[in-house]
């Protein structure tokens, strides 16, 4: 995980709803919540290099990772849950 989050490449995505994100997040993630990932899959789709997906426990994250792996793309991974993500961070 930590060679992902140190690629410059990675997008990192906050799968929890806007009001927990805004409560705190990693640096530099983006806030995509699971319910409206099935709408913005053309996002998805667009980023460039690996997706790293996070939420509060690494359950809805590994919901979001299904998901888009169901939607063609192959380099999404489950950071777990914010906690699990600290421990990466700067």
């Amino acid at each position: 995980m930590e060679e992902l989050l140190t690629n410059p490449a990675t997008t990192v995505v906050d799968v929890r709803e806007t009001g927990e994100f805004a409560g705190g997040h990693f640096d530099g993630a983006i806030n995509i919540p699971l319910g409206i990932i099935p709408l913005r899959l053309d996002e998805f789709k667009a980023m460039d290099g690996p997706i790293v997906v996070y939420c509060r426990s690494g359950n809805r994250s590994g919901m979001a990772m299904n998901l888009l792996k169901q939607a063609g793309l192959s380099e999404v991974y489950n950071g777990g849950g914010l906690q699990d993500m600290l421990i990466y961070q700067n």
